[in-house]
């Protein structure tokens, strides 16, 4: 976006959630009045994590398959910023592409959704869970080695229009997608934090733009959430060093109050055993070392090879 009164190009992937993420993104420019409403044009691109259905993003090839034709667009000038589910950033981001910063964060917790039993606790042995995340399989496990995991990929209305026709008894979603598509409602628990560590970035909206792209950048700052942005740089450097990637059980949750940070973080094996959890709190400017010290205490606390093992 050169010029006063261009069209702000915002990519975003085409499903009911990233769309809400876009329209929440416009709303809160409008708001702020660096961008009105109708100078923001969203542009839907469908990248590979989109078509690939038939099997985990472990599988597929990981993160970056939700990010791939997104950044590819950025770097072709296509679109002038990304709107991304942050928890769907790979830790390395392509040259050319940063990370301008995130909306102020949802809640962060996962919601299991199972209509005929309601809590975790209360699902009876042997029951099915669809889920496409080895981090909810392997704490799912952890706290209930009877039941059965059944692969379920799409989005959101997908996964509860499956779960609806009987496919498996119970699924996990993140409580921000749902909020966001105004489906809260359906959740019939939602985890504690202190025994079901979400995703790193679980629940942000993260905003991508070029690394030359200054002045834009300063054009967004009105929406963009600081503490997010020190929540995050503890996760993401928490997840960084650990070079974890959805092939891998990581969960790592920050949360930042009265200038402190507190940070807690999991590593485990796919069946949810050998599990580690590490905690640290400091001063918010102190967020990115806080994450990277996290990490460092769980390597050297883990089985060796556990960050590898797939069962």
């Amino acid at each position: 976006m050169s010029e006063t009164g261009a069209k702000l190009r915002l990519g975003t992937r085409g499903s009911p959630l990233a769309l809400a993420q876009a329209h929440e993104l416009r709303r809160r420019l409008a708001e702020a009045g660096p961008v009105a409403a109708e100078q923001v044009e969203i542009v839907v691109i469908r990248t590979s994590g989109d078509r690939i259905t038939d099997r985990s993003l472990a599988e597929a090839g990981g993160k970056g398959l939700f990010t791939k034709e997104l950044d590819e667009a950025l770097l072709d000038r296509r679109i002038d910023i990304a709107v991304h589910s942050a928890k769907d950033l790979p830790t390395l981001i392509p040259p050319g592409i940063a990370i301008a910063g995130y909306l102020p964060r949802e809640d962060a917790r996962d919601a299991l959704i199972a209509p005929r039993f309601g809590g975790l606790d209360k699902l009876p042995a042997g029951a099915l869970i669809g889920t496409a995340s080895v981090r909810r399989e392997a704490q799912l496990k952890r706290w209930r080695p009877d039941i059965e995991i059944r692969l379920m990929r799409g989005n959101v209305d997908t996964r509860l229009r499956k779960l609806a026709e009987g496919e498996c008894d119970a699924t996990l979603l993140a409580l921000a997608g749902l909020k966001r598509l105004g489906r809260e409602n359906e959740a019939t628990e939602i985890l504690d934090i202190a025994r079901f560590i979400p995703a790193v970035g679980q629940g942000a909206i993260a905003i991508t733009t070029r690394t030359e792209d200054e002045r834009l950048v300063s054009r967004l700052a009105p929406v963009l959430d600081k503490p997010t942005e020190r929540a995050l740089a503890a996760e993401r450097a928490f997840l960084n060093k650990l070079d974890g990637s959805c092939r891998t059980p990581i969960a790592g949750h920050a949360v930042l109050a009265g200038g402190r940070l507190r940070f807690c973080g999991l590593a485990l094996k796919q069946n949810g055993t050998n599990g580690v959890e590490v905690s640290r709190e400091g001063a918010a400017e102190e967020a990115e070392q806080l994450g990277a010290d996290a990490a460092g205490e769980l390597l050297a606390r883990l089985v060796p090879g556990i960050l590898a093992a797939r069962g």
